[in-house]
């Protein structure tokens, strides 16, 4: 059987890990240039990083404060990519078109509250 998505035309290697990583810097990039809430999280994450130094911890709860932030990141990511795919399949009012952007949106507001939560924990 003659199937178009064959694994086997699938990049490998060095060669695989290249591609991944172009793939990765053109949505980075469109990112940085389409969406205002990820370029904010970007801001956020290049103030968080210094000030986790001006705090007398350790260098485990560094990564963790950092971390958090990276995760409201990941999941801005994932809520542009749910609201593209959602876009993509039509720009038509619907009910779960709206219902997968707002869970998605949702999503979002539970990783700051629980970057909060992180900072504060550490913090204190």
């Amino acid at each position: 059987m003659n199937n178009m998505f064959d694994v086997n035309d699938k990049p490998k290697g060095l060669k695989r890990i290249i591609s991944a990583a172009k793939n990765t810097a053109r949505a980075l990039n469109w990112l940085l240039k389409n969406e205002a809430a990820f370029r904010q999280e970007i801001v956020l994450l290049v103030m968080a990083i210094p000030l986790s130094f001006a705090f007398n911890i350790s260098v485990s709860e560094q990564i963790i404060l950092i971390i958090a932030i990276l995760f409201v990141i990941f999941t801005e990511i994932l809520n542009t990519a749910i609201e593209a795919v959602v876009d993509r399949v039509g720009l038509d009012i619907h009910p779960l078109s709206g219902l997968a952007k707002d869970l998605a949106s949702a999503a979002v507001g539970l990783s700051l509250f629980i970057a909060i939560l992180v900072w504060i924990a550490v913090l204190l």
